[in-house]
C-alpha cells in the first residue's frame, strides 16, 4: 500500500511567538517615548496641563493612539510621576549610595539633589510644581506624587540617622529636623533661582548646608569633606 506524502505544516507557533514579542516590544518602547515627551511637557507645563490631545500634539500621534497606551489622562498624570521619580533616584539616591555610611553620603545626596535642582531651574521640578497643584485635592495622582516625595525624604532622614549612628553628628537632634532644614534650603533655592532670578541662591544653598553640619556636628571629628 502506498502511502500518501504528507507535508509539514509551516512552524506557526514559533512565527507568531516572534511576532508577538517583536510587537510587545514596539509597544513598549512607543509608550517609554510618549512618557518621556510627556514628563519633558509636564516639566514646562505642569502636571495639571498634561493631556491626551496635547500629548498627541507633541508626539504627532492620534489621540486614539496615546489612548490606548495610558487610558486615562490620570494614568498618563501616574505614569509620568514614577517615570520622573526613577530618574531621580537613579540621578541622586544611588549614586550616593556608593559614598560611605554618615556624612559622606549624606553630602553626596545633598550635593547629588543640588546638581538636579539647578538642572531644573529653567524646567521646573516635578515635585515641587506637582506639590502647588495638588496640596489641596485627593485622589490617586496626589497620592503618586506625595508618595514619591515621601520616599525620597524618608531617604534622607536615614542618611541623618546613619551619620549619628557613625558618630558624624550628634545624637541630641532630631534626624526629621535636620532632613527638615536640608529639604528647606532645595525649596528656597528653587524659589529664588527659578521664581525671583537672584544670583548666587545656590552658593547660599550650599554654605546653608555646611552649616546644617556644623550645628549638628558631634564632638567627634567630621570626616573631611572631598573637595
Amino acid at each position: 500500500m502506498n502511502l500518501r506524502k504528507i507535508t509539514p505544516l509551516p512552524k506557526r507557533t514559533s512565527d507568531s511567538a516572534d511576532s508577538g514579542k517583536r510587537v510587545m516590544l514596539k509597544g513598549q518602547q512607543t509608550k517609554a517615548a510618549i512618557i518621556d515627551a510627556a514628563l519633558g511637557l509636564a516639566s514646562q507645563i505642569g502636571l495639571e496641563g498634561l493631556s491626551i490631545g496635547a500629548l498627541a500634539e507633541v508626539t504627532g500621534m492620534s489621540k486614539s493612539g496615546v489612548f490606548a497606551h495610558f487610558g486615562s489622562r490620570e494614568e498618563l498624570q501616574i505614569s509620568v510621576i514614577r517615570e520622573y521619580h526613577d530618574r531621580f533616584e537613579s540621578e541622586v539616591f544611588y549614586p550616593a549610595m556608593q559614598h560611605a555610611r554618615g556624612v559622606p553620603r549624606l553630602q553626596a545626596m545633598f550635593d547629588n539633589w543640588m546638581v538636579q535642582t539647578s538642572n531644573e531651574i529653567d524646567s521646573g521640578c516635578i515635585y515641587i510644581s506637582g506639590a502647588v497643584e495638588f496640596d489641596d485635592r485627593t485622589g490617586p495622582v496626589r497620592d503618586a506624587l506625595a508618595s514619591s516625595v515621601t520616599s525620597w525624604q524618608a531617604a534622607v532622614r536615614r542618611a541623618v540617622e546613619q551619620a549619628q549612628e557613625e558618630g558624624h553628628l550628634t545624637r541630641e537632634v532630631d534626624p526629621l529636623q535636620v532632613a527638615f532644614e536640608v529639604h528647606g534650603l532645595i525649596l528656597a533655592l528653587h524659589y529664588e533661582a527659578r521664581f525671583l532670578k537672584v544670583p548666587g541662591a545656590a552658593d547660599r544653598a550650599r554654605q546653608g548646608f555646611v552649616r546644617i553640619l556644623e550645628r549638628y556636628r558631634s564632638t567627634l571629628d567630621l570626616p573631611p569633606r572631598k573637595r
